[in-house]
């Protein structure tokens, strides 16, 4: 029930309002470092940060595959090219200082036959515009990184890719924001906006200033301040595949060169921070916004919603919505999901088993009146809130780099 809603009968309730300088929705990786940077800039301010759940980081970020990227996929004019160098850097140290798990297994990307090539060859000059440092090598040289790869006459060779732990990162941020006296109230959800106060689900507050950082809602939550009125989150499940090899059985991350015209990879191997082997992601499309597996977080009006938003881009086919689609839930089959790694690599000596990992939930945005995927980061805001609508990958990668950006920008906007 919301705060202002009382029955009949019933003795009015004081409700709890509070004050604060800036309140930050949403307790993933984006929020805890935009937490963290309010803290840098304003040492004497107040702030709050809500997580609906009981942890932090139980949604995109806490599901990541902890991959940090080094940035060449991504046009060198955009927020994605700008900000992955520099946040691979600050989060690469950051785990070395803490002594958090960090595997710098570097990442291969291959070629499975000649169609490739211009692809191989397009990543390579991105990643030289972005300064990335990124080697184009033959497919022997491929094999002496990784014995098992299979590419096609060359691939690219990134020594600066790694993975490390979501859950190790996301338990020192939170950590770091406690002791640097950011109020994280878990099991606080936002309600909705009466005028200048915001309701949660534990009382009212009053924002200096309000940062969204909300993932899954975040246009939603947009939405109450006059903002995101062309754009909408479209949820994409990612499904990743376990193996039963034993640690340490790839040397490097192994992907294929991707569809550029999407902002999705493909399916992949990646290697975890203890050097687990994994396969995927899927890009399904979901059909509501928690919709993890099975009937997990049902939601009717977002159904209704989100089922027939896809519907139009299934038969408008916009942006190859139709085959994107028949392809992503055919690897709702494990054969096909592991048919598909195996063109990038040869199986390994002992037959592995595979079995699925803990899904997650892409907050892709589209933007209505073009019905396209927006491809960059993406926000909007004032001189009152600024609103997080698109924080795809690389946002774990760049969250460090990319959350001072953010308090520039809002810096300005006072």
């Amino acid at each position: 029930m919301c705060p202002f809603q009382r029955g009949l009968g019933q003795r009015p309730k004081r409700v709890r309002v509070e004050k604060v300088d800036f309140l930050i929705i949403g307790g993933g990786i984006i929020g805890l470092n935009l937490a963290l940077e309010a803290r840098r800039r304003q040492p004497k301010a107040s702030i709050m940060l809500l997580e609906k759940e009981s942890v932090t980081g139980s949604h995109a970020s806490g599901r990541n595959s902890g991959v940090l990227h080094a940035g060449f996929y991504y046009t060198a004019d955009s927020l994605k090219a700008r900000f992955s160098v520099e946040g691979n850097r600050l989060l690469t140290d950051y785990c070395l200082e803490r002594g958090l798990s960090l595997n710098r297994c570097g990442k291969l990307v291959v070629a499975k036959d000649i169609a490739d090539l211009p692809g191989l060859k397009e990543l390579l000059r991105r990643g030289r515009a972005n300064g990335v440092p990124l080697e184009e090598i033959s497919a022997e040289d491929a094999r002496e990184i990784e014995p098992r790869v299979r590419t096609f006459e060359r691939a690219l060779f990134s020594p600066t890719t790694a993975t490390v732990s979501p859950s190790e990162v996301l338990a020192s941020l939170s950590q770091d924001a406690i002791e640097k006296k950011v109020e994280v109230r878990l099991n606080t959800a936002y309600l909705g906006r009466k005028g200048e106060a915001v309701i949660t689900s534990a009382g009212v507050v009053v924002p200096g200033y309000l940062i969204n950082a909300a993932g899954l809602y975040a246009d939603k939550i947009a939405k109450d301040f006059a903002f995101s009125k062309e754009h909408e989150i479209l949820p994409f499940k990612g499904l990743y595949l376990k193996s039963d090899e034993p640690k340490g059985s790839l040397k490097t991350h192994i992907y294929p060169v991707p569809d550029l015209e999407n902002p999705f990879l493909g399916v992949h191997y990646t290697l975890t921070a203890s050097g687990e082997v994994k396969i995927g992601p899927t890009a399904i499309p979901a059909f509501w916004r928690e919709h993890y597996g099975g009937l997990s977080g049902f939601n009717l009006k977002e159904l209704v919603d989100i089922g027939s938003r896809e519907l139009g881009l299934l038969i408008r086919n916009d942006f190859g919505f139709r085959s994107l689609a028949f392809r992503e839930l055919a690897k709702y089959s494990r054969k096909k999901m592991v048919g598909q790694a195996r063109e990038l690599a040869a199986p390994a000596a002992r037959k592995a088993r595979w079995h699925w990992g803990e899904p997650g939930i892409r907050a892709q945005l589209i933007h209505l009146p073009s019905r396209r995927l927006e491809m960059d980061f993406y926000h909007e805001g004032d001189e009152k809130s600024f609103h997080l609508l698109n924080v795809v990958s690389p946002g774990f990668t760049c969250s460090m780099a990319f959350c001072r950006y953010v308090f520039d920008e809002i810096e300005n906007k006072f």
